[in-house]
């Protein structure tokens, strides 16, 4: 790994984490304050005044503890969307970015070869991803602890958030290869955006609906099993673990294709 190239990209794309980790803390403090037991019967109403809607925002069952409030309103949709947002824009700048604007030649002309450099670019990302999971899950925790004192189901909500990370990985792992293909920063977009924007419209679709249900064997976020991490259930385990597999998986099969493949330098 090249420590300087690290380093690089820390003063380069700080500010782009900080970003999201910002937007990630308005929604998260937002919704754990708003949990409030009293109101599940109002939340109810409102969930089955507009079920289609809510429902494809993982918001049909509001629940009646801290754990199924936060997961339900959080991570059936928003803590997935958001960070699949700064997936994207990270891959692009991490690999894409450089080769359309012709800077790759720069960072191949040190003595240390390609894969190195994107293994480095690699590294970084996942380091980015942990980042943002660790602050998010300390943020609703300490938020939850401070306003619901014994209230949040500690070992279950950290099972989620390894599933989080997990769904964040394979998503990671599926840009980074597409930019590790691409030549251009708009290819490389298109695709990225095609891949994460699919999965979670497919998701959503899904969750209308027993007529669409079977549909959600045609998006990786099935594998994101938020009730069965909570409860420990072994499938939701091994669900997990294939999504970690597959994104360190395109991982690496970016890095080897970005290896052997021509350059536009």
């Amino acid at each position: 790994m090249n420590a300087t190239l690290f380093k690089k990209e820390i003063k380069s794309n700080w500010l782009l984490l900080v970003i999201f980790l910002a937007v990630l803390s308005v929604y998260g403090s937002m919704i754990t304050m708003m949990f409030n037991p009293e109101m599940g019967d109002s939340l109810k109403m409102m969930a089955d005044s507009m079920p289609d809607l809510f429902a494809a925002f993982g918001m049909a069952d509001v629940g009646q503890t801290l754990l199924e409030f936060v997961s339900g309103y959080l991570y059936g949709m928003l803590y997935v969307a958001f960070p699949g947002v700064f997936i994207i824009i990270l891959s692009n700048r991490l690999v894409s970015r450089y080769v359309d604007n012709g800077s790759m030649a720069y960072l191949l002309a040190v003595p240390q070869k390609r894969w190195k450099i994107m293994l480095t670019q690699c590294v970084f990302m996942l380091t980015c991803l942990v980042v943002m999971v660790v602050y998010v899950t300390c943020l609703i925790l300490a938020f939850s602890e401070a306003l619901f004192p014994g209230e949040m189901e500690t070992g279950a909500f950290l099972r989620i958030n390894v599933g989080l990370l997990g769904i964040l990985v394979f998503f990671g792992g599926t840009c980074f290869c597409a930019s590790c293909c691409s030549n251009e920063t708009k290819t490389s977009s298109a695709v990225n955006t095609t891949v994460v924007v699919y999965s979670i419209l497919v998701q959503m679709i899904s969750q209308v609906g027993d007529k669409f249900e079977k549909v959600k064997y045609a998006t990786p976020i099935t594998l994101f099993d938020i009730d069965g991490l909570a409860a420990g259930d072994g499938k939701a385990w091994i669900m997990c673990g294939i999504l970690y597999l597959a994104g360190i998986l395109l991982m690496g099969i970016g890095i080897i294709r970005f290896s052997k493949r021509d350059l536009p330098l």
